[in-house]
């Protein structure tokens, strides 16, 4: 009889037996098609605790087992100012699944919360901020980020309902304060479905929000009254009519035909059509 499997060694097998055609593939798929990894690539892969950021840190983890060539990992992890059970929860879960974690401390919550408006936006910005420069004090040239096809098309919507524009989520894109460092988001092809299924497969509890004014640990299924969960129901009852809604919306920022927008902007330059059409060009 052999020897049965650990935790970490059912979660990696489960990618490839169950969850191959869900995660792995479109995982691969992601990469390949963004160009996300090069050769000599040191990347750090930020944790936040919850099942997005586990997922991708398992997944590069085998990816850099069986990939054709060489590149580095870096698992970090920023505390912006956790509680105890939630610092625990992630410690607990990065031995469970054998990620390396380093931890570096900042006062995120405490500086954003301060702040009376925006406070969420602030935070976001200075957490990136922190991982930027963590990582590059560690050789790397690229900080992977756990967001997934579910978050690319949300804001999506999300831009147009309540900011009245049309704006993406790039699956890689160069930092404007860090000189040669780039962002990737492996996980840009996988739903987030998909990574639930996988989480519930392998009975594994992970944070669904670690902010310091969170004071239980929530499942991470559900999801607090805000703009991105009205997105979410708008989309799941979209699908009732049309279930290829998600892929629609998805394409859409792939083939957008700006020769029929009265406006855009590029390079943070806005243009009219006015342009094109004034010398006959529309």
């Amino acid at each position: 009889m052999g020897k049965e499997l650990t935790v970490c060694q059912k979660a990696e097998r489960s990618i490839f037996k169950t969850y191959r055609k869900r995660i792995w593939n479109p995982f691969i798929e992601g990469i390949k098609t963004y160009q996300l990894i090069q050769p000599g690539d040191k990347i750090a892969v930020c944790i936040s605790g919850g099942k997005d950021s586990m997922l991708l840190s398992v997944l590069m983890r085998v990816l850099q087992r069986y990939s054709d060539f060489p590149f580095d990992l870096e698992f970090l992890s920023m505390d912006p100012g956790y509680s105890p059970q939630n610092r625990r929860m992630i410690e607990y879960n990065a031995k469970l699944l054998n990620i390396p974690i380093r931890f570096f401390e900042t006062d995120v919550f405490e500086v954003a919360y301060k702040t009376e408006k925006n406070s969420c936006y602030l935070c976001a910005r200075m957490r990136r901020g922190h991982l930027y420069k963590s990582a590059k004090d560690l050789g790397c040239n690229k900080i992977a980020l756990g967001h997934h096809f579910n978050d690319v098309i949300e804001t999506t919507l999300m831009a147009m309902l309540y900011s009245g524009q049309l704006q993406g989520m790039l699956p890689r894109l160069k930092s404007q304060n860090y000189e040669g460092m780039e962002l990737i988001r492996p996980m840009y092809c996988v739903h987030e479905d998909a990574i639930i299924a996988w989480k519930n497969y392998n009975n594994l509890k992970f944070l669904q929000c670690a902010c310091k004014f969170t004071e239980s640990l929530a499942s991470d299924d559900s999801h607090a009254s805000s703009k991105r969960a009205e997105v979410k129901s708008l989309i799941k009852s979209l699908k009732k009519d049309n279930p290829n809604v998600e892929k629609s919306i998805f394409n859409s920022i792939h083939k957008v035909n700006v020769d029929t927008m009265p406006s855009y902007k590029l390079n943070e330059v806005e243009h009219s059509f006015l342009e094109k059409f004034d010398i006959g060009e529309v």
